[in-house]
């Protein structure tokens, strides 16, 4: 396994930074000995031809492609360039980011593309049992003790920005963080859909639905419901402009995870709306984590027993046609990956962008890949960190590596 490298050593300045003209090669000319020609290689090669050149390359790459030289460092920090590197699907592929310790935000972040573990210090984040969402390369945190301290960054160049506190805080039993960039507008939304339990009724839950929108800068209250049998959790996604998030039954269901649609568009506070929009789940599961690929709605979930719905058994992955309610399988874990990750739990960390999914078992830093066009699973190069005692819980979450995209 090639060592692991700290992130640190390719800040953002490197592409902003001063660096040296290009160097020059000397020439003797034919005709006069004593006569020297200079000139650059460098200048043999239009602008254009060195940008499509560069934008090939790993991220990590274009930071030291910044230091070569003026001219370089003029084509990758400008803002055509960041946009042509971020599209190019063929040199960048989602990343994973795995967190090795309870106390700090601090581990190690896995580029596929050259199948390298960085090690990486996050922003803003204090711990690891943040709440956490991700889309287009900004991830949002937001803590999980007042709820209160909420920021979105770029992992990559360490820009963040925090966003106002929800007006009316109040506490709440859980919450279900989302996030989403419109690249068209260079604007991002944050949802947060909150559950408290009605008091004296286990049975009855208050679910309310917040939007943050980065163009006007503040909160809105989109929905407010009470739900009857069932209670909101901490997974939620936004596709399209519609958020779909999981609700978990109190026990007066035959399914232990239901699926709601909310048009984020057209929304309304009528009593019972929710469940209007319920989808159920294609089998009984252990557990579900949502993700958004390539704008279609992908679930990873843990396959329970028949006899024992809570003792998972298996792996899936199901995508849901078209929007609509119907699911669609995609693949079932080989047992031989499902076995490798030894003692797995019921519940797993499992998060995804573009064609690839992550999976990792909280009790071990083994994280599983799966391509979705290729229908393929492939381990990743072992994370160069060690379970130290039993324990020790692993988890993470994917991002997009970006240069071009700002809080």
């Amino acid at each position: 396994m090639e060592a692991e490298t700290s992130w640190t050593t390719y800040p953002y300045n490197y592409i902003t930074t001063y660096v040296p003209e290009a160097e020059s090669y000397s020439e003797h000319s034919d005709d006069d000995e004593t006569k020297v020609q200079t000139f650059s290689i460098d200048s043999l090669l239009p602008n254009d031809l060195i940008e499509r050149i560069l934008t090939f390359l790993p991220i990590a790459s274009i930071f030291r492609a910044g230091t070569v030289c003026k001219r370089w460092n003029e084509i990758v920090s400008s803002q055509r360039f960041l946009c042509n590197f971020s599209n190019n699907s063929i040199s960048q592929k989602p990343w994973y980011f795995m967190f090795t310790s309870t106390n700090d935000p601090s581990g190690y972040a896995y580029d596929p593309v050259i199948r390298k573990w960085y090690s990486f210090d996050l922003p803003c984040i204090e711990t690891s049992n943040w709440s956490v969402a991700s889309s287009c390369g900004l991830v949002c945190f937001m803590d999980n003790d007042c709820r209160n301290k909420i920021f979105v960054s770029n992992p990559i160049t360490k820009q963040w920005r925090r966003l106002p506190e929800l007006p009316g805080h109040r506490s709440t039993d859980y919450t279900a963080l989302s996030t989403s960039v419109n690249r068209a507008k260079q604007s991002y939304s944050v949802s947060i859909v909150k559950s408290k339990q009605v008091p004296e009724d286990f049975f009855q839950w208050e679910l309310s639905i917040h939007l943050y929108s980065s163009e006007t800068m503040t909160w809105t209250t989109c929905l407010t419901d009470v739900l009857t049998g069932w209670r909101g959790g901490d997974e939620s996604v936004i596709i399209d402009n519609v958020l779909y998030f999981l609700i978990y039954s109190t026990g007066v269901s035959d399914h232990r995870h239901g699926l709601v649609a909310l048009n984020l568009s057209s929304t309304s506070s009528s009593n019972g709306i929710l469940m209007r929009s319920f989808i159920p789940m294609p089998c009984s599961l252990t557990c579900g984590r949502l993700m958004n690929l390539k704008e279609k709605l992908v679930v990873v979930g843990g396959i329970g027993k028949h006899d024992r719905p809570d003792i998972i058994k298996g792996i899936g992955v199901w995508c849901l046609k078209g929007g609509g309610r119907e699911w669609q399988e995609v693949a079932r874990m080989p047992q031989r990956y499902f076995q490798g990750f030894g003692e797995l739990d019921d519940v797993f960390a499992s998060s995804g962008s573009d064609d690839l999914v992550y999976i990792q078992s909280y009790g071990s830093p083994a994280l599983l890949t799966f391509d979705m066009n290729l229908k393929g699973w492939k381990w990743s190069q072992k994370c160069p960190v060690s379970k130290k005692f039993p324990l020790q819980l692993f988890t993470g979450f994917c991002f997009e590596p970006r240069l071009e995209i700002t809080p």
